[in-house]
C-alpha cells in the first residue's frame, strides 16, 4: 500500500529540510525523499569549502522553527566593502548604519545540513525515505502519486526542493528560462596574512566579480571568483604560491598576502527561472529547483528560505487545511516569480555595468558609486533590502 501523507518534500538540502520541519510543526504529516544522508565535509584548512551566507531574514526563519539556537560556527560579517578594478570610489556597507550588529552570517554548508537532518530524524511528524529516487509523478485533483524505487507515496501537496537538476521539475515537464552568464565560478577557502575582522570584500574586476567572505577563524575566508571559463581553468591548475599571489594582487592586498588555499573547485554559472512555481494546484517548486541566481549577491539559499517562509505564512490557519486546495498557491507563485525576476534582472545589470570598459561608462560608474556611498538614507535602504528586511523584499 502507498504511504499517505499531507506533504511530500523531495530533497532534504537546506531549503527542503527547513520546509519539512516548519510544516511538521504546523501539524501536517510529512515525508521527505532524499537519496543520501548528509556528511560533514572539511578540506585541508579544516573547514568546508562550501559555505552559505545567511541574511537576518533567514536567521529569523531558523529561529522560528527552533534550530538557530543549535547552529554553531556562524561567522558574522559586520561590514562589506565593494570596489572595482579601475575605479577610485567604493561602497562601504556597515551593519551599524541600519541599527544592527551584523549584516549576516557565513556558515559551513555540511555541518548545517547535518544539523537539519538530525532535527528531521527527531521530528515525529516527519518520515524519512532515505535512498528513495523518483520514478514517476501522477497528478490528480485530490492527491499527487509518487512512484519511487522504495514504494509509492500519495500526498496532498508535493514540494520540489531537489535543487538545480530537479527531478520533480523534469518529470512534470516544467518550462524554464535559462541565461548562460558566460562565466565559471572558482571557489575555495583561503588563509590570509591579515585578519578579516568580520569584513566581507567584493571587487568587480574587468573579468568578473571576486568575493571574499569572513570565516569563523580570524584569518580564514571563503572565496568565490566569477570569471571566463578559460581563466578559471588556468587558475585552478596554478601552483599554490602562484594562485595565492594572483589572488592577493586581485584583492589589492586588502588582507595582505594570501598564505594558503584549499582545494579549488570550478563550476559553470547560469541563471535559471521556472515559468511557474506552482505548475499544478498540488505542486510547488522552491529553492534552486525554482530559480538560480548569480552568486555575486549571496542570495541563493536566502531566496529559498524566503520561499519556505511564504509557504508557512500561507498555511497560517489555526488547524491544518488541505495544503493543495484549488487556488491556494496562485498568489504565492506570482510573488515568488516576480521577486526572482527582479533579482535576476538586477544581477544581470550589475554584471553588465561593471564589465563595461568604455571610459565614459567607467567615469559615470565611478561618479555614481561615490554619490551613492555618501547618500546615507538611500544606502541604508539598499542594505535593508539586501538583508531581506526592506519594504520591497517584504512585499514581493
Amino acid at each position: 500500500m502507498a504511504l499517505t501523507v499531507d506533504v511530500a518534500v523531495v530533497g532534504a538540502g537546506l531549503v527542503g529540510a527547513v520546509a519539512a520541519l516548519g510544516l511538521a510543526q504546523k501539524g501536517y504529516s510529512v515525508v521527505v525523499l532524499e537519496r543520501r544522508k548528509p556528511e560533514i565535509q572539511r578540506g585541508k584548512l579544516g573547514v568546508d569549502i562550501r559555505n552559505v551566507a545567511l541574511s537576518p531574514a533567514s536567521q529569523t526563519l531558523l529561529d522560528r522553527i527552533g534550530v538557530w539556537r543549535s547552529v554553531t560556527g556562524a561567522a558574522p560579517y559586520r561590514r562589506m566593502f565593494v570596489w572595482e578594478e579601475r575605479g577610485t570610489k567604493g561602497m562601504d556597507f556597515r551593519a551599524a548604519s541600519v541599527g544592527r550588529s551584523e549584516l549576516g552570517w557565513i556558515l559551513e554548508q555540511s555541518p548545517l545540513a547535518m544539523l537539519f537532518w538530525q532535527r528531521l530524524e527527531e521530528e515525529p511528524s516527519v518520515e524519512l525515505m532515505l535512498g528513495a529516487s523518483l520514478v514517476s509523478i501522477r497528478t490528480g485533483d485530490r492527491v499527487v502519486e509518487l512512484v519511487t524505487n522504495d514504494g509509492d507515496v500519495e500526498t496532498k501537496l508535493l514540494l520540489g526542493a531537489d535543487g538545480a537538476r530537479s527531478t520533480v521539475r523534469e518529470l512534470l515537464g516544467v518550462h524554464t528560462e535559462t541565461v548562460d552568464t558566460g562565466h565559471h565560478a572558482l571557489a575555495s577557502v583561503v588563509r590570509t596574512e591579515v585578519p578579516h575582522e568580520n569584513v566581507a570584500y567584493q571587487r568587480f574586476l574587468l573579468s568578473g566579480p571576486l568575493a571574499l567572505l569572513p570565516g569563523a577563524e580570524p584569518n580564514l575566508s571563503s572565496m568565490v571568483w566569477s570569471q571566463p571559463p578559460e581563466e578559471a581553468a588556468r587558475r585552478r591548475t596554478l601552483s599554490e604560491p602562484q594562485f595565492c599571489e594572483e589572488l592577493a594582487e586581485s584583492l589589492d592586498f586588502r588582507l595582505g598576502a594570501v598564505v594558503a588555499v584549499d582545494e579549488r573547485i570550478v563550476f559553470p554559472l547560469q541563471q535559471m527561472l521556472v515559468r511557474s512555481f506552482n505548475p499544478h494546484p498540488r505542486v510547488l517548486l522552491i529553492g534552486d529547483a525554482a530559480r538560480i541566481l548569480h552568486p555575486l549577491a549571496g542570495l541563493g539559499v536566502n531566496l529559498g528560505f524566503e520561499d519556505v517562509r511564504d509557504v508557512l505564512n500561507q498555511l497560517h490557519h489555526p488547524r491544518p487545511i488541505d495544503p493543495g486546495a484549488e487556488g491556494l498557491w496562485r498568489r504565492f507563485a506570482r510573488r515568488r516569480r516576480a521577486r526572482s525576476q527582479m533579482l535576476i534582472g538586477l544581477m544581470t545589470a550589475f554584471r553588465r555595468v561593471y564589465a563595461a570598459s568604455n571610459p565614459l561608462m567607467q567615469w559615470a560608474r565611478n561618479t555614481g558609486v561615490g554619490w551613492l556611498d555618501g547618500t546615507i538614507n538611500i544606502k541604508a535602504q539598499l542594505i535593508k533590502e539586501a538583508l531581506g528586511l526592506g519594504s520591497v523584499a517584504q512585499r514581493l
